[in-house]
């Protein structure tokens, strides 16, 4: 009989090392806990801005990703940090979080009845080392009807969210058509790369 595993081949990889999580967001804090690995979370003070002459999404995420873990104050050589970043692409622009209830509106009836990327950065960050790469979701929606659109906005927290939506939260139920790529990229970590690239970062980094 096969000795029982007490721990996954990631935590095994990062033996003496510490993750940390650059972030406080708890839909993250709750992906990093289901990894089964103990990690820390600390932020630094990030303004989310990145230069005019980046026009493509994935280097856009990419780059606030590298912000992220570079804010979160200097390493100590046992750590590696994860900083991320998602963005929702459409029309060859990024759909940010939206400034009031309006704006929010607007961002899915825009959204509505079409296809659209969800980008996630994220950067691995050790005092050696450094590694950035980009996981993309294509979401394709159903027409949304005007009151399904008032009623979210007016029942759920849209403001908070790249898109003006969460996947998880009645609108993703009740109007998703087909998603292409990671679920768990659209709620905002895509955990399966993650775990893998951790892994081999943890071994070299």
């Amino acid at each position: 009989m096969a000795t029982p595993a007490t721990e996954n081949s990631l935590a095994e990889a990062l033996k003496g090392r510490t993750l940390v999580l650059a972030s406080t967001s708890p839909r993250r804090i709750e992906f990093f806990e289901k990894l089964g690995v103990p990690f820390l979370a600390r932020t630094g003070d990030v303004r989310e801005h990145y230069p005019d002459t980046l026009t493509d999404g994935r280097e856009i995420v990419q780059y606030l990703s590298r912000l992220k873990a570079r804010a979160a104050g200097p390493l100590a050589p046992q750590e590696i940090i994860v900083g991320a970043d998602t963005l929702v692409w459409a029309d060859g622009r990024p759909l940010g979080k939206p400034r009031d209830e309006q704006e929010a509106e607007a961002t899915l009836r825009a959204l509505s009845g079409r296809t659209h990327e969800v980008l996630t950065g994220v950067t691995l960050r050790s005092v050696t080392d450094e590694e950035s790469f980009c996981c993309a979701t294509r979401v394709t929606f159903l027409p949304i009807d005007p009151q399904d659109i008032r009623y979210y906005v007016s029942r759920f927290s849209p403001l908070d969210k790249a898109g003006a939506y969460a996947i998880q939260e009645w609108i993703g139920e009740t109007h998703i058509a087909s998603i292409e790529g990671s679920y768990h990229n659209v709620v905002g970590l895509p955990t399966a790369q993650l775990y893998q690239r951790l892994k081999k970062f943890a071994v070299r980094g």
